[in-house]
């Protein structure tokens, strides 16, 4: 595919560099100098200085041949504005990233469909939904859920007291098979692989794990964890991101947010029914205190500020509240993240890098994610009438080294897949594969 990517930011860069991995053509638009030598030098791309929405740029990118143009600046006018203008030049489809939620609303006076842009994407409401997500399932890491939530796709890091370290994967699978489960990938430090049978779990591993939604509680007990029962949840930062997740959690729950301009405080307390508004810097411990951060169930730390959210998360992590999840911005911040006692993070890039992945692969892919500081894709692929995933049972196919099956769904069955499992026109397949099978993959099912 053409596709023209308007910013090169942390998403736009995360983005180009994944599909110019795949072998897509990719030109890349980017305001800031600086920026623009960096890009140029990272990536082998065409990369253009200058506004994302000047039509000279444009064309020079080739937008009149172009079959996608990402806008994914951190201005939403432009964004819009380059979008609409690629539409106008003939480019087949365009994504807009926007920060502004109003222009979501279809009742507004500019949304998609009046603007003419294919999608709108809204950063702050998939972090939201991700953080949210993973206060619900207090014992992971990482959770991913396909089939309106059905088939779910959980990262669990293991202790040095898990009860199935150090025995093969198979054996594990056989001593355990009143539940059906897949362990499709394990990350050992920065190297992540996907699993055979002879592999074994060791301490500090990080495992993917794909079950029916209602197996987890025993796949928690294997792997010797449980979740907690989260009432009590204190959020730092009332910016987007915080209030979207207040929103979405004061019914159930006894929600305090904390934030430090004075304004949004009060605009906070008029949007919020429930929840307690506390004006204050977040970064004062005796602040936290005072406002009872030791008798929260969790902490969560989504302010704009990385390094606030981290320090925030470790003073949260050192008075012993349950479950700490911080939000980064900074992919460069992926890795270091469970080394040093945080429970979870939300990263921008990630999530909305999925979100985008899954817009290009529309098709035979119902959905694509991705895993921050993990070098793999999650899709969730519909199997076509005649592809070659239907003509035999799993084990006789030659399917992609790196890539794993780990679900099947069909109509209201949830299949967790083995060696004799038949894939049948209309199934709905999830499967776990680094960049370089990602191909190999889809062409086994169209």
């Amino acid at each position: 595919m053409n596709i023209i990517i308007v910013g090169a930011g942390d998403i736009g860069f995360s983005l180009a560099k994944r599909l110019a991995y795949e072998k897509h053509n990719i030109s890349i638009i980017e305001s800031e100098q600086e920026r623009f030598k960096y890009v140029e030098q990272a990536l082998d791309a065409q990369v253009l200085l200058g506004h994302g929405a000047d039509f000279k740029l444009l064309h020079q990118a080739g937008v009149e041949h172009a079959d996608l143009l990402i806008a994914v600046s951190d201005q939403d006018e432009v964004n819009i504005m380059a979008a609409m203008a690629a539409k106008e030049a003939g480019c087949k489809k365009t994504l807009a990233r926007v920060s502004n939620p109003q222009y979501l609303s279809s009742k507004a006076y500019l949304n998609a469909d009046k603007l003419g842009i294919d999608t709108l994407l809204h950063p702050e409401s998939i972090v939201a939904k991700g953080a949210v997500r993973l206060l619900r399932q207090s014992a992971a890491s990482d959770i991913i859920e396909f089939a309106d939530g059905q088939l779910v796709l959980l990262g669990i890091h293991l202790d040095a007291n898990c009860p199935i370290l150090r025995l093969p994967l198979r054996e594990i699978s056989a001593q355990y098979s009143q539940f059906p489960f897949r362990i499709t990938a394990i990350q050992r430090k920065d190297f992540t692989k996907i699993p055979g049978g002879d592999d074994i779990l060791m301490p500090n591993d990080h495992i993917f794990v794909v079950l029916d939604r209602e197996n987890i509680p025993q796949l928690l007990k294997m792997v010797g964890k449980h979740n907690i029962s989260l009432e009590r949840i204190m959020i730092l930062g009332g910016g987007q991101i915080g209030y979207l997740i207040a929103n979405e959690l004061e019914d159930n729950h006894q929600v305090k947010i904390v934030e430090s301009n004075v304004e949004k405080s009060y605009t906070l307390a008029e949007r919020l029914d429930r929840s307690m508004v506390i004006h204050g810097d977040g970064r004062d411990i005796n602040l936290l205190a005072l406002e009872g951060i030791i008798d929260m169930d969790a902490f969560i730390a989504v302010t704009g500020d990385d390094e606030t959210n981290i320090i925030t998360c470790l003073m949260a992590k050192h008075l012993r509240v349950p479950r700490i999840i911080s939000l980064i911005n900074k992919p460069d911040y992926a890795p270091i993240i469970p080394t040093i006692g945080i429970d979870a993070f939300v990263s921008k890039q990630s999530l909305v890098v999925s979100g985008i992945l899954k817009f290009i692969r529309q098709g035979e892919i119902v959905s694509i994610a991705s895993i921050p500081g993990v070098e793999a894709e999650i899709i969730e692929l519909i199997a076509q009438p005649g592809s070659k995933i239907t003509k035999k049972p799993i084990l006789k196919i030659a399917f992609p080294q790196n890539a794993l099956l780990g679900g099947v769904i069909r109509g209201d069955q949830i299949i967790i897949p083995t060696g004799n499992t038949q894939i049948v026109a209309g199934d709905k397949v999830v499967v776990f594969a680094l960049p370089g099978a990602v191909k190999k993959v889809e062409k086994l099912f169209s």
